[in-house]
């Protein structure tokens, strides 16, 4: 009975598996392929998709736009992330439940609700128009709860006595952060900042709505679809971002759980 379940489950996972990553498979095979439609059987294997794609400069201006939204985005939220995950960890604080939850709303709201609130609140309210500040706020609110919650679980898992010591010894309150909290707390500061970039790098509904003469890069690569024949190079540059921000996630997962407790509770 419990090798059948065990296969049952074994099976079931190996069919998961083969849902979630086929299509993302056969991105990375088509842009290979030599020929520019997107079918069986493949022409030859290429490079060319790659080459032509590092020689796109509408595709390397948007690849910068992102990487610098992406860059501000994760520095501002990561210290917010701290700051709130030190608050939320180490001081009592009335209607914490409350606040954390108010944090946490936009991981469970979609995107597109916030995108055009705050569309209307630029344009309509304050008579601003769309801009990189715009996708850089918009991506500020949704990246806060990844850094918050990536940060609770990190500053959790250390011995809150080491704080008390240095208080203890005479260090003020930002002399303990800066010599004990801080180093202590790195891996998840640096985990927080890569999910921070990857999630403001492959956003796309905040950067439609809110973007005004700079187009980020999922907005390009959208707009780029409409062309058949430059669908080849869209599906390079897609199996480029789907390699990177691998590597970004999974060293962000190993950063975070670097001296954590396997046995705590890593959530919230």
């Amino acid at each position: 009975m419990g090798k059948t379940k065990y296969d049952a489950l074994f099976i079931y996972g190996i069919l998961y598996l083969i849902f979630i990553y086929t299509p993302v498979l056969l991105i990375v095979l088509f842009s290979f392929n030599s020929g520019q439609y997107v079918a069986f059987p493949l022409k030859e294997l290429s490079f060319k998709w790659y080459a032509e794609m590092v020689n796109n400069p509408g595709l390397t201006k948007a690849l910068g736009v992102s990487l610098r939204i992406g860059a501000f985005v994760s520095v501002v939220s990561t210290i917010l992330g701290v700051l709130a995950a030190k608050a939320v960890t180490r001081y009592y604080l009335p209607g914490r439940a409350a606040v954390t939850f108010v944090i946490m709303l936009p991981l469970v709201i979609p995107t597109i609700v916030f995108a055009i609130g705050l569309l209307i609140i630029l344009a309509k309210i304050m008579g601003l128009q769309p801009s990189t500040w715009s996708i850089i706020a918009g991506h500020i609110l949704l990246c806060v709860p990844f850094s918050m919650a990536v940060l609770i679980s990190r500053l959790q898992g250390f011995d809150k006595n080491l704080e008390e010591a240095s208080l203890d010894l005479g260090e003020n309150a930002w002399q303990t952060f800066w010599r004990v909290t801080f180093p202590l707390a790195m891996p998840g500061i640096v985990a927080s900042f890569l999910l921070c970039f990857t999630t403001s790098f492959d956003e796309y509904l905040m950067a439609a709505f809110l973007s005004g003469n700079e187009t980020t890069l999922p907005v390009y690569i959208y707009s780029q679809l409409r062309f058949p024949q430059k669908l080849p190079g869209t599906l390079a540059l897609g199996s480029c971002i789907l390699v990177v921000s691998f590597v970004i996630v999974t060293f962000a997962e190993w950063m975070r759980r670097r001296g954590v407790n396997p046995d705590q509770n890593l959530g919230i």
